[in-house]
């Protein structure tokens, strides 16, 4: 082959063999660079591939322990609500122990859905699980103790004192001087 013409290799026209025909040392001789391996190509993607596999099941467990987190900020916003309602009985108040109890209820019925995007065959969901409905348990016991705090819950004995039977008498008096 001649330096600068193209053979024509297959029936194309302008197809460049690279077959080296040469008795001269070729470059199969030179060994490869520290870090370098002609493994099949194959074997790289699988290798690549089950890589890839496992960055996107580590950054699905992060995502999934962040969402089990987040109830722990909601948490803090909605205390200091609380403590900054007060504790007398007026709309506002109302509406911010409302909130504290509907917000932990509704989380705890969509923890499925709240976990779906995660779940993954190599990620492991019960931690997070766990620890989201702990946190939500705590919203929950947060919002019930500024209940309390506000009085609404019937917690004394005067709270009941229309279902309980009258008392007997136990003592009569009577005497004195007759009044005509």
């Amino acid at each position: 082959m001649e330096k600068g013409k193209g053979v024509m290799v297959g029936g194309r026209r302008w197809g460049v063999d690279f077959t080296d025909n040469s008795a001269s040392p070729s470059s199969r001789d030179i060994p490869d660079p520290p870090g370098f391996s002609r493994a099949s190509q194959d074997q790289d993607d699988s290798t690549l591939s089950r890589q890839k596999k496992d960055a996107e099941a580590t950054w699905k467990t992060q995502k999934a322990w962040e969402v089990a987190q987040a109830p722990f900020k909601n948490l803090l916003m909605m205390g200091f609500m609380m403590w900054m309602a007060g504790s007398t009985v007026h709309l506002f108040s109302i509406g911010i122990t409302f909130s504290a109890l509907w917000q932990p209820i509704s989380a705890l019925q969509g923890v499925g859905k709240v976990f779906e995007p995660y779940k993954d065959s190599k990620v492991e969901l019960l931690g997070p699980k766990l620890l989201f409905i702990a946190l939500n348990l705590g919203g929950l016991a947060l919002g019930v103790w500024k209940l309390n705090t506000l009085g609404l819950l019937p917690t004394h004995a005067s709270d009941w004192v229309s279902s309980l039977p009258p008392a007997q008498e136990v003592e009569y008096s009577g005497g004195g001087i007759p009044l005509r």
